[in-house]
């Protein structure tokens, strides 16, 4: 859609028509602000920028949300592991941030979730973490807003036992319970793009920055490749902002700009294992030698995670491997009576967490979850590290150092403020979820899903089964999701490839026995019916998803890291990118100096 000046929003579709309008006018005239990358971090700058009345782009390399950001513990939290690094600031924000997410910004996205910390020794380990929990509760009561969870609790071994039945009584002697927050990552990362371009901004996935462009030494833009297209452009801004997370060092490169700090990647690979595996009301939080290791409900599911370790392989495709999967099923099942073998695994996944370097060479366990943020190069703001839960502020501060630099007072940040779509009479549409689905000949259990995945925007999406009836169908192996679904993710979401749906809008990539393989040729073709595609673009999409999924379980039967990255590596890209340029190379175009 077009950009107006009769209008303070643009649509709230965010389909190839809104790709094709964003690129055009990202062509044709400078933004105020540009963000590469399209994560957490990038899209909530996006909307942070756009919000304060800002003219933005966003481009992303490859689909919202493709690397980190869809591939975390999924948890909305302040991190209780911090207290004792004695790191209360992170914490305390973190949890005001999880408060705002759950009662206002989210709350169809964003869910609470009890957790038991199991205790192993009497007495001075109880006073030890119940200290530590009392703590935690009170920071959550320092924010402008409730916490929206309940407060901890003390369990003896009966109670614990009573609601967590498949514990290992023997190994145990009692709990505490507490809450935090829990988030689909993938499709909160969507709808916070969808939101930025709602509000005005120029979002497109797939649309990578290779160059920068410059004036003397200042940063006025980027060379823009099109990988949908082909087509290759610039883009002129008064600001970009580098939130590329893993990849910042890539990124930097490409101007010349030797890095204040460096960012090391850390891996964390998750197992996703059915509910009935074993048999629980709440979530675990177990401890390790590394760090900590949570057992969370996910749906049908229990995620099962994580690990880390450095990496230092592929960014775009970690790989978990045989050992990492051992490593969790072994700290699991010190606490579980019936244990977990390889055969109840049904989903693994990996990702790499984007850690600011410590100068000591330490191991990236130890690294700070604080983030950065610094205008390294005029023109170039670069903001790094940090965590998923405090995306938000992240974001305000890269836009606020992005604003410093502008001629011009730019307004405060409002984001706080701003719930994404689908948000706003959430509440009321859950409370009236019985007459929707009698209206609609469903079960009730599926309108809860769709409102829990899409909220008041779930309208749209039963609009597409009122004109297309065989929509309401499920996806053969994927029971919990339907055609819609993936005609609306194609439509609205920003889904360009067969990926984009089963990996991240969906989570059938993760969730199923087989990993989608078998929703693959159902979802291609509603794919092809949204998207115009032929039969051979039909099945390139199925065969190249295909190889992944035959890839990926090749890296998990491997016992280290560069023989499962070789073995991830051998699944071809559905649009194959090239290594980014260097400053040296073609990477920086210079323009004479006005």
């Amino acid at each position: 859609m077009a950009e107006t000046t009769n209008s303070v929003s643009r649509s709230r579709k965010l389909g190839p028509e809104e790709r094709a309008a964003a690129i055009a006018s990202l062509r044709e005239r400078e933004v105020d602000v540009l963000v590469i990358g399209g994560g957490i971090v990038g899209t909530g700058a996006a909307l942070d920028a756009v919000t304060r009345g800002l003219r933005v782009g966003l481009i992303e390399g490859r689909d919202f949300a493709s690397g980190t950001s869809s591939r975390s513990s999924k948890l909305i939290h302040g991190g209780i592991r911090y207290l004792e690094q004695a790191n209360f600031g992170l914490v305390r924000e973190a949890l005001i941030e999880r408060g705002l997410l759950l009662q206002r910004l989210a709350p169809h996205l964003v869910k609470p979730v009890k957790f038991l910390y199991p205790l192993t020794t009497p007495l001075i380990e109880r006073a030890y973490i119940g200290a530590g929990m009392a703590m935690y509760d009170a920071f959550s009561y320092t924010g402008f807003m409730k916490p929206g969870v309940p407060m901890h609790r003390h369990l003896t071994k009966k109670q614990m036992l009573k609601q967590i039945p498949s514990l290992d009584p023997n190994a145990l002697v009692g709990g505490l319970t507490y809450y935090d927050g829990q988030v689909d990552d993938a499709r909160y990362v969507a709808e916070l793009a969808r939101t930025a371009s709602f509000y005005g901004a120029h979002v497109a996935s797939r649309v990578r920055a290779e160059g920068f462009l410059k004036v003397g030494e200042r940063v006025v833009g980027v060379q823009a490749h099109d990988y949908e297209t082909g087509e290759q452009f610039e883009i002129r801004a008064k600001q970009v902002v580098n939130a590329t997370g893993v990849w910042t060092g890539d990124t930097q490169a490409m101007v010349g700009a030797r890095g204040e700090f460096k960012v090391r990647a850390s891996k964390g690979v998750h197992l996703v294992v059915p509910r009935d595996r074993f048999h629980s009301s709440m979530g675990l939080l177990l401890r390790t030698e590394k760090s900590v290791l949570f057992v969370i409900p996910w749906g049908r599911h229990w995620i099962i995670g994580t690990t880390d370790t450095d990496w230092e392989l592929d960014k775009a495709h970690p790989a978990a491997t045989a050992a990492d999967i051992d490593y969790i099923l072994d700290h699991v099942n010190s606490v579980l009576a019936t244990k977990l073998t390889r055969s109840d695994v049904e989903g693994v996944y990996a990702g790499l967490r984007p850690l600011l370097a410590a100068s000591d060479g330490s191991s990236t366990a130890n690294l700070s979850r604080e983030h950065y943020v610094s205008h390294t190069v005029p023109g170039l703001v670069l903001i790094a590290g940090g965590k998923w839960t405090t995306y938000r502020v992240m974001a305000k501060d890269a836009i606020d150092e992005a604003a410093s630099a502008m001629d011009g007072k730019v307004p405060d940040s409002c984001t706080e403020q701003i719930p994404l779509l689908g948000a706003v009479g959430y509440r009321a549409a859950w409370n009236k979820r019985a007459r929707i689905a009698r209206a609609f000949g469903v079960h009730k259990h599926r309108i809860e899903h769709l409102l829990n995945r899409y909220g008041t925007l779930t309208d749209e999406v039963l609009d597409i089964i009122r004109q297309q009836p065989e929509l309401a169908e499920p996806l053969p192996g994927a029971d919990d999701y339907i055609g819609a679904e993936v005609r609306y993710a194609c439509t609205h979401e920003g889904a360009l490839h067969l990926d984009d749906v089963l990996a991240r809008r969906t989570r059938i990539s993760i969730e199923s026995w087989d990993r989608g393989v078998a929703a693959a040729p159902v979802a291609a073709r509603i794919m092809a019916d949204a998207l115009g595609w032929d039969e051979a673009r039909i099945e390139k999409e199925i065969n190249t998803y295909n190889k992944r999924v035959a890839a990926e379980l090749a890296s998990q039967e491997l016992p280290d890291d560069e023989s499962a990255d070789r073995a991830r590596l051998e699944a071809p890209e559905i649009v194959p990118l090239g290594a980014l340029p260097t400053a040296s190379a073609v990477g920086t175009r210079q323009e004479p100096v006005a």
